[in-house]
């Protein structure tokens, strides 16, 4: 099977998944599509803080200066703000950046350059100046990182017009979505979580993109519907099985896109099962779960069956303690619980 046959609705997206049998390494597969944009196109170049160290931002670019050049792919000062301006300036004049942080804490050191002048030119300009570049973060639950370490900020950057956000969930995901953001002509946020980057999946060799904007559905049902993003679609995943031993169906969206989100994707769910969950990585008030709940009660509020739930993190900055930080991350359990109480408040209504 081919990508192609995906493409042409030939095969599912899953039922093509379950056919790869090579298995790499996530941030080999983020390397993998870097590989082949810097290949493809000369004006792609990757920069970032401690891109050419021995960690290689987790191992996302591994030796790439090596194969080409300390001019494409290059270390940089701890100097955000102005080195957004530099990848702002260079995408305008027609090449293809790639900014790389560690974390998207250091990206608010940024925000002027992105949301004053990289986000607007393109609308400003009427389309005639489009601003094609990538920024790439590692986010999420680390080891004790506290407060100013572990932020999840990806409702601050798709709250911002000019800009799409991805958060991918799999291998394969991230070297498809990582291939669509290069070659965007818009700027394209990439939050990677940090948990998601010690695994591996099925990747094939073959160059492919997935579209932006479009979800997927990582597991049927017919009861709830549960929409997630990144880490919580694995904990979403491992609630639905605990799930369906206690007699309730859930259908699991991996959203992929945060900005723009599959919106019909999950419009037809919540029509087939009634009931919608929203799983976050982030916290709870104002985030992305406010804005699916609010989509859908807008287009579908008829046929829910109760109101929509969300599961995310306490309105409080993350604790530096690894026993609190248990405590602080939602997961699986909340999941469990949240559906469980939607149950019982409708049958004993």
């Amino acid at each position: 099977m081919s990508w192609s046959a995906v493409k042409n609705e030939e095969i599912s997206y899953n039922e093509y998944q379950r056919t790869i049998d090579r298995i790499i390494s996530y941030p080999d597969a983020i390397r993998e599509a870097l590989k082949i944009a810097l290949s493809n196109k000369e004006e792609v170049f990757l920069f970032g803080e401690g891109i050419n160290d021995q960690p290689a931002l987790f191992g996302v670019t591994t030796d790439l200066y090596k194969e080409f050049g300390e001019e494409r792919v290059f270390d940089t000062p701890l100097s955000e703000n102005a080195l957004m301006g530099i990848a702002t300036g260079a995408a305008i004049a027609g090449m293809r950046p790639v900014y790389f942080h560690n974390r998207p804490d250091f990206l608010l050191l940024a925000m002027d350059q992105f949301v004053n002048h990289a986000t607007k030119y393109n609308y400003m300009s009427g389309g005639q100046c489009p601003v094609p570049m990538v920024i790439w973060a590692a986010t999420g639950k680390g080891w004790g990182a506290a407060g100013q370490h572990s932020q999840s900020l990806q409702a601050l950057f798709a709250h911002v017009p000019g800009c799409k956000v991805l958060m991918p969930t799999t291998p394969f995901d991230s070297k498809g979505l990582m291939l669509s953001a290069i070659e965007d002509n818009n700027p394209v946020v990439i939050l990677e979580h940090r948990i998601l980057l010690n695994q591996s999946g099925h990747v094939p060799e073959e160059e492919y993109r997935i579209p932006i904007g479009k979800g997927v559905i990582r597991r049927q049902g017919k009861e709830i519907t549960i929409v997630a993003d990144s880490l919580m679609v694995q904990e979403a995943m491992k609630a639905a099985e605990r799930l369906e031993k206690e007699g309730i169906s859930a259908e699991v969206i991996d959203l992929r896109s945060i900005k723009p989100w599959d919106e019909e994707l999950v419009y037809q769910s919540v029509l087939k099962t009634g009931r919608l969950l929203v799983a976050d990585t982030a916290w709870y008030s104002f985030g992305i779960g406010a804005e699916i709940a609010a989509t859908i009660g807008e287009r579908a509020f008829e046929y829910l069956k109760c109101g929509v739930m969300r599961v995310a993190y306490p309105d409080i900055p993350t604790p530096a303690s690894v026993t609190l930080e248990d405590e602080f991350y939602a997961g699986e359990e909340d999941i469990v619980n949240k559906v469980r109480n939607a149950f019982k408040d409708v049958n004993t209504k």
